[in-house]
């Protein structure tokens, strides 16, 4: 196993990719703590994960909440190798400036800042134990934006960017910080994305992906695997596209 012995932390881990994660990491041998704001979700999540995963509630946006999250992640799991920042949200598909004030806070607190919180939280504890490995979970709107999504773009875009600044400086800690940029996939984000969710709509995402579907939370997990594990060592400040060639 890929994982063994291995511990990890998981945001947004209820559903969708994080869910994928969660569960592809524990059939690995890590230990896992799922973390989300719907805290019941979280503990069924947990139950179905197995292996000894733990739940904890949490609003990746609030630094209080970060910080008892971690505390309690560590205190339970013993330590922490990897985190998974995969939490993440955003406006529905609209022009620009109809997004409002609210929306966009929301949106770089839940994308970005939360970034910024685990690692004030995690950060000190991987470089007491000598290292570790953070994955962000950016997208291939960072990259190659749709319309109708500008700020969600820019917040992944932020993602993209910062992970490679953290891996440049993490790098003498022996912390690996990479990056995956999954492609639209079926998740509860794919209707905000679209704007409606319609055969229409579908169709139409699809026909953007060379590879011919939406990217599934096992394409994500994959992926995440590989660049938290042993295997991936050499591999930092890189940004992975999951994506069936839509950047190309």
């Amino acid at each position: 196993m890929r994982l063994q012995n291995k511990t990890a932390i998981v945001t947004g881990a209820a559903q969708g990719f994080g869910l994928g994660i969660a569960e592809t990491f524990a059939r690995e041998g890590a230990r896992v703590a799922l973390l989300d704001l719907n805290g019941g979700a979280a503990a069924a999540a947990a139950d179905k994960v197995g292996h000894g995963a733990i739940a904890l509630g949490c609003d990746v946006s609030n630094g209080i909440e970060v910080d008892r999250a971690v505390g309690e992640a560590i205190r339970q799991l013993g330590h922490v190798d990897i985190l998974v920042n995969n939490a993440g949200t955003s406006h529905r598909n609209k022009p620009m400036l109809d997004v409002t004030e609210e929306e966009f806070d929301r949106v770089f607190a839940v994308n970005v800042k939360s970034i910024y919180l685990m690692a004030k939280a995690l950060v000190p504890h991987m470089r007491e134990r000598g290292g570790g490995v953070i994955l962000n979970i950016g997208s291939t709107a960072g990259i190659r934006p749709r319309p109708g999504l500008a700020w969600y773009n820019a917040s992944k875009g932020a993602v993209n960017l910062v992970s490679k600044s953290m891996a440049v400086e993490l790098a003498p800690d022996r912390i690996r910080v990479n990056a995956l940029a999954p492609v639209a996939g079926e998740t509860p984000l794919l209707a905000t994305f679209m704007g409606e969710d319609t055969p229409e709509k579908r169709a139409a995402f699809r026909a953007t992906i060379p590879w011919g579907r939406l990217s599934t939370p096992q394409d994500i997990a994959n992926a995440a695997l590989f660049l938290c594990s042993d295997e991936a060592e050499m591999i930092t400040g890189a940004v992975l596209t999951v994506d069936g060639g839509r950047c190309i």
